[in-house]
């Protein structure tokens, strides 16, 4: 703008004018100034100029301002088509400043992800609640976004933006330490002579606590191990869209998923929830990754936030797909939990806790999430704390 406000040096009035000027509005003619002239301050200029170029020998000017400077009607015009120009170059700017910064949806449930910048437009995907994306571009009130595999449009009023995004990924989003080792030793202190918790098998994974110079530390069936970071991949991992076609697939393989339960005479209806054996054991070594070092209670609030989950409706409505829904839970990422029903080397007290959850049993309320105890808001059992 430092461009347009010399130009306006142009419009200066001096003791020095030849004629005078008290019928043209002065704001017209502030000198060092962002004022924008407007149609009727181009008419009265022209009619003032009518006035003064009958009484007058300077032939062509619209306006004398100061002695020898002579601003014309299309010196105004140009001025006024600068500023615009100007202006929209530096909302252009402002936009561009969130190119490949955080999004994170702002609804109870979900919010559509469009073609083009338009409710009236296509539907490319769904942004789930606790989902997040990267900026592309701004237009107006919506913002283009990559989340996953899904690119599009969604109304702003349905985002959060810098610091509220910043803040609502950390709540929700999971640091996660992956093996890239054969096995791996996680060890009850950050040195190699502590006595060995368990091992992980290259690909499996934990959820990290902090990463702590050569050591990260990591939850491991409900108690603090620690890992050697040389053989780790830490991630921080988001939850994503999901596209139209990954729904409508979903959609039809749970169909058919259904059907052929029912064919089989193998769903069990437990409050309106659809459990089989096979979720039951699931749900058992889920439980007794995340906290089979705790209390039964502990392991009871484990499982009740995924069948919370399944109830709710803004998550899939099966044991199964909970558990497995991108970025969620750790054990169920690279293999930890299916070990552990392989080989039926699930502790009894973590089935007992799956099978009272699935009846309906809760003692988190509505939780929906958990994690280590960091201090934060919610309710603290063991070593977890659930909101």
């Amino acid at each position: 703008m430092e461009t347009n406000c010399k130009k306006w040096k142009y419009l200066l009035i001096t003791t020095a004018v030849a004629v005078s000027f008290s019928a043209v509005p002065q704001s017209v003619y502030a000198a060092d100034t962002k004022t924008k002239i407007t149609d009727n301050d181009i008419k009265t200029k022209e009619t003032t100029a009518d006035k003064m170029n009958s009484n007058n020998t300077t032939a062509g000017a619209s306006v004398i301002l100061d002695a020898d400077i002579l601003i014309e009607e299309s010196e105004i015009k140009k001025l006024m088509d600068e500023n615009a120009a100007s202006e929209e170059a530096e909302q252009k700017q402002e936009e561009k400043k969130l190119e490949g910064t955080l999004v994170m949806a702002k609804v109870n449930q979900y919010v559509n992800i469009r073609e083009s910048d338009s409710q009236e437009s296509a539907k490319v995907g769904v942004l789930y609640k606790d989902c997040g994306g990267d900026v592309i571009e701004q237009k107006g009130d919506w913002t283009k976004i990559k989340s996953g595999d899904v690119t599009g449009w969604v109304s702003n009023e349905y985002l959060y933006f810098g610091n509220e995004a910043e803040e609502l990924a950390k709540d929700v989003g999971i640091l996660t330490a992956y093996a890239n080792t054969e096995t791996l030793r996680v060890r009850k202190e950050a040195n190699t002579d502590a006595s060995v918790l368990g091992l992980l098998s290259k690909g499996e994974a934990l959820e990290a606590i902090a990463e702590e110079g050569d050591w990260v530390s990591v939850s491991y069936e409900g108690e603090t191990g620690y890992v050697s970071s040389e053989f780790v991949n830490v991630k921080f991992e988001l939850d994503t869209a999901e596209s139209i076609e990954a729904i409508n697939a979903r959609i039809e393989a749970e169909k058919e998923k259904a059907r052929e339960k029912a064919e089989a005479e193998r769903v069990a209806k437990k409050e309106a929830v659809l459990a089989s054996g096979d979720e039951l054991s699931i749900l058992a070594a889920l439980i007794q990754c995340e906290a089979g070092g705790e209390a039964y209670d502990g392991q009871v609030a484990v499982g009740s936030v995924v069948m919370n989950r399944v109830r709710c409706g803004a998550y899939p409505n099966t044991i199964t797909d909970v558990i497995y829904a991108s970025g969620q839970f750790a054990p169920a990422a690279k293999g930890r939990m299916e070990s552990l029903v392989l080989s039926g080397n699930i502790k009894a007290s973590c089935v007992q806790a799956a099978q009272e959850v699935i009846n309906g049993t809760t003692n988190v309320g509505d939780a929906l999430h958990f994690r280590r105890n960091d201090g934060r808001n919610g309710i603290v059992i063991g070593n977890h704390v659930f909101w």
